[in-house]
């Protein structure tokens, strides 16, 4: 395996987490009222005890950008996973279905699902990845020259032992690292060009956060908020969850809605 080039991987991370906090700007940018209070659940605020629509509004908006930071920073991770891995064993992107990359080393050709985090996903998810695997496993037997093909599900962070299924070796946080660099530090030593101009990046996210928050509370207020400024329940949950203008099926005798009687 070459020496790993700690240079190369700080200038691709200090570049690339320039773009995770663009990305992050934009998706902000994008946002629409409807698009926030559609996707969050309205019964668990309302159990929560907001009253007003400034606070409400702010803890949907932080909800909200909150899994979407999740899933830009995570493609951001991955990213950085494959670069390390061409810069160690040649690796390169992957063209198979549900493999992010594959490199040839000592005689096996690994191909390498990468994921963010150890709780990806689903049990059903789980299966279509092990399928992925094994129709790639036959791809790369079929047209390759190789002796072994060993399948990796690697999570670039996280605390959990090496695991074998039989189709798949999984492996978490400081041993996926290790597995792509040869370096048992690696997962440690890039936690620093992470935080490249961390604190201006967010300086500047929380500001244009601020303008957009109050520019939400002041639709939601004109939309979903009695004459005393409170928030109007009924109003907000009819525009979350109201879908009975069409009924698929018919309700059940003598138990429809005395509202859709009046």
């Amino acid at each position: 395996m070459p020496p790993l080039d700690r240079q190369a991987i700080c200038d691709f991370a200090n570049r690339e987490i320039v773009k995770f906090h663009e990305s992050r700007l934009e998706r902000l940018r994008q946002l629409s009222l409807d698009e926030v209070l559609l996707k969050k659940n309205p019964y668990l605020f309302r159990a929560k005890g907001f009253e007003f629509p400034s606070t409400l509004v702010h803890a949907i908006l932080d909800a909200f950008l909150s899994s979407s930071e999740e899933e830009i920073f995570g493609r951001f991770l991955e990213e950085l996973a494959v670069f390390v891995a061409e810069q160690t064993s040649g690796g390169k992107k992957s063209s198979a279905q549900g493999v992010d990359l594959e490199f040839d080393r000592d005689g096996v050709r690994y191909i390498v699902a990468v994921k963010s985090g150890p709780n990806w996903g689903n049990s059903s998810q789980y299966r279509r990845l092990e399928q992925d695997f094994k129709n790639a496993i036959t791809l790369q037997k079929q047209s390759q020259r190789t002796i072994h093909v060993q399948a990796i599900l690697g999570s670039c962070y996280g605390r959990a032992r090496t695991k074998d299924t039989g189709v798949y070796i999984r492996l978490v946080g400081q041993s996926f690292w290790h597995f792509l660099s040869g370096d048992e530090d690696l997962y440690l030593d890039i936690i620093e060009p992470i935080g490249y101009q961390a604190k201006e990046h967010n300086l500047d996210f929380g500001r244009r956060r601020d303008i957009i928050a109050a520019q939400l509370t002041s639709e939601f207020a004109a939309r979903f908020c009695t004459d005393t400024c409170c928030i109007d329940w009924s109003s907000l949950v009819a525009f979350n969850s109201g879908n009975l203008g069409a009924p698929v099926l018919p309700a059940p005798q003598g138990q429809r809605s005395d509202r859709r009687r009046k």
